[in-house]
């Protein structure tokens, strides 16, 4: 039986909320290893005049604790 746990993540992009969340992933992978799936929980954007400037994700991460 495997024992996963969950963390929290908030990141942000000026390209996507792809983008975004990649970089999540990214970023986790430096400190937590065997990540196993990323659900985005939250997503938004900050505006400027008519157009996004910024792309917002909070994320939850769950990877393998061995």
């Amino acid at each position: 039986m495997a024992v996963l746990k969950v963390i929290e993540v908030l990141s942000n992009s000026n390209k996507s909320w792809e983008d975004a969340a990649k970089k999540a992933v990214k970023q986790a992978s430096k400190s937590v290893k065997n990540i196993k799936s990323v659900y985005i929980n939250e997503q938004s954007a900050a505006v400027s005049g008519d157009s996004i400037v910024e792309y917002r994700v909070n994320v939850k991460i769950t990877f393998e604790v061995k």
